[in-house]
Parts: C-alpha cells; sequence; structure tokens
C-alpha cells in the first residue's frame, strides 16, 4: 500500500532537473561544452510543464474524488449512535 498519493508534477521537474544536473556534470567531465545559459530554458520549461501537469492530476483526483464521496445526507461511520 502507498504511503502517499502519487504527485506527478514533482516526478516531472524532478526529471529536468536531473536533466540540468547531467547537462553541467557532462560539461565539467569535459564530455561537452555547454553555455551557462542553456540550462536555464530546461529548468524553467521544466517547472512550466511540472505545474500544467499538476494542476491536470489535481483536477483528475478531484474529480474522481467527487464521484465516490458519500451523499451529505448518509450516516457517517465515525459517528456514535
Amino acid at each position: 500500500m502507498l504511503r502517499h498519493r502519487f504527485q506527478p508534477g514533482r516526478l516531472v521537474a524532478g526529471l529536468f532537473l536531473m536533466l540540468a544536473g547531467v547537462i553541467y556534470a557532462g560539461d565539467a567531465g569535459g564530455l561537452w561544452e555547454t553555455p551557462w545559459f542553456v540550462v536555464i530554458p530546461v529548468v524553467v520549461g521544466g517547472l512550466c510543464l511540472a505545474g500544467a501537469v499538476g494542476l491536470v492530476a489535481r483536477s483528475v483526483h478531484r474529480r474522481r474524488g467527487e464521484r465516490r464521496a458519500a451523499p451529505p445526507d448518509a450516516p457517517r461511520a465515525d459517528l456514535p449512535r
């Protein structure tokens, strides 16, 4: 059982930040030459994409939660009778 809800926006943000780290690591290791400003669009684009994915995931989660919610007049299980 999962301990928390899956958040795909954070996954996307992490992947793009790791990509930025790989770009800088390749430059530092001498595998290729990377100008300093190349990583800015990667990070900003990744964060924007992560925000959009997060909004979509949140709206889907809320929509599914509304269907599963009990009607307001239904008896609650946590209240004593």
